[in-house]
């Protein structure tokens, strides 16, 4: 093992350059352009023996790997924001066809107006396209979760597209403390790709992108939810023994003094590093709160939310994302579907918060925890305002 200082983006270049896949298909944009970059680099240094496609657009580069998964290769994708929106037709025809394609997304905010920094509405925008989706909150996880994702994606009882999100320039260009396995570690963790099936294997012919009749069209999608479901306990067993081999254990979701809390905050990537000193400071004034990351997006981890939440009496779900018209965000409306039929069930409390980069600072998670508090006290919710920290209605227009 070395120790390296690397920013995130430079985190998933050297997993890539470790398992050395056969196709790069890319087109560039903010703020995962240094992905392609780096990794185009090495392939003039001849350092990995991949072929980078270099396409005319994102709606391209996701084509060119939708081909090239179809011809049998591991391939590997990077993109951010108006990217990914541009690439959602092609997002549906590769997961409904199987094909483990990797997608690195530096998430980044979704126009109008333009926005280069961080929120989670560009993969959101793709949650029901039947991608996995695994979210990082560090570095250190970025190159882990690279190293898992062809694992887990090329499955036999998977075989579904994955892509690994982790928050714009907050963890894509930060420089952080990453511990980077001996490159024979990770070829032997990842192994050998050998696909199911492949459109010039002449000797076993099959068929993809066909056209299917209301005979047969649910059948197909049906199999998509199947490997979906079947991808939960891929990923607890690949987290597993990822962390049996090198000392660093992933799941579905993280959590963070859960076990006697009585409020608690779920989120989805870096803000759980704030939300988590935020618990530190009042456990030492003796007020039981936790956090809740969801790693795992989808699969969605219902059970995993079911037993963390079964004592706690308010939550705070914290969207990165707007789903303008409902309650909340994305992440709550899936909450509250994963909770419904409690017994029990804790105050849930919608915020949207983070869009286009306004981090959550400390003074803003101390005041979360303080609702929740007299939300619990008071048995709802002090105000009905889903923002935090937004200028009053009417500052801006």
């Amino acid at each position: 093992m070395k120790v390296k200082a690397l920013t995130g983006n430079e985190a998933a270049v050297e997993a890539l350059r470790q398992i050395n896949p056969d196709i790069f298909a890319m087109f560039p944009i903010t703020p995962s352009t240094q992905i392609p970059e780096l990794f185009d680099e090495l392939i003039a240094q001849k350092k990995v023996d991949t072929v980078m496609i270099r396409t005319e657009s994102e709606h391209s580069a996701i084509s060119a790997a939708h081909g090239a998964a179809l011809a049998g290769a591991r391939v590997v994708d990077a993109t951010a924001s108006q990217g990914i929106a541009l690439k959602h037709e092609i997002l549906y025809i590769t997961a409904g066809s199987r094909l483990p394609v990797v997608m690195l997304v530096a998430n980044r905010a979704l126009s109008a107006p333009l926005n280069i920094h961080a929120d989670h509405s560009d993969t959101m925008g793709s949650r029901d396209a039947g991608w996995l989706h695994l979210y990082s909150e560090t570095v250190q996880e970025v190159y882990d979760t690279v190293i898992q994702a062809f694992r887990i994606a090329e499955h036999k009882n998977v075989l579904l597209p994955i892509i690994i999100g982790f928050d714009g320039f907050t963890v894509s260009h930060a420089v952080s403390r990453v511990e980077v396995l001996e490159d024979d570690e990770v070829k032997n963790f990842v192994g050998k790709y050998v696909p199911e099936h492949s459109v010039l294997d002449t000797e076993h012919p099959a068929t993809f992108g066909l056209f299917a009749l209301p005979d047969y069209y649910m059948e197909y999608r049906r199999q998509v939810r199947q490997g979906m479901c079947e991808a939960k306990n891929v990923i607890i067993s690949v987290g597993q023994e990822f962390g049996k081999k090198f000392g660093r254990n992933y799941g579905l979701v993280d959590n963070y003094k859960m076990e006697d809390a009585d409020v608690a905050a779920i989120v989805i990537g870096s803000t759980s590093a704030t939300l988590k000193d935020t618990v530190d400071e009042l456990r030492e004034k003796g007020i039981r709160a936790g956090v809740l990351r969801v790693r795992s997006f989808r699969p969605f981890p219902s059970a995993e939310l079911r037993q963390a939440l079964m004592y706690v009496k308010a939550v705070a779900v914290l969207d990165r994302a707007d789903s303008p018209g409902t309650p909340g965000g994305p992440l709550f409306a899936d909450i509250c579907s994963a909770l419904y039929g409690m017994h029990v069930q804790p105050v849930l409390v919608p915020n949207i918060y983070g869009l286009g980069g306004r981090e959550l600072m400390p003074d803003d998670a101390m005041s979360l925890f303080k609702m929740l508090l007299e939300t619990v006290k008071n048995g709802k919710p002090p105000n009905e305002e889903l923002f935090i920290a937004v200028r009053k209605k009417g500052s801006v227009l």
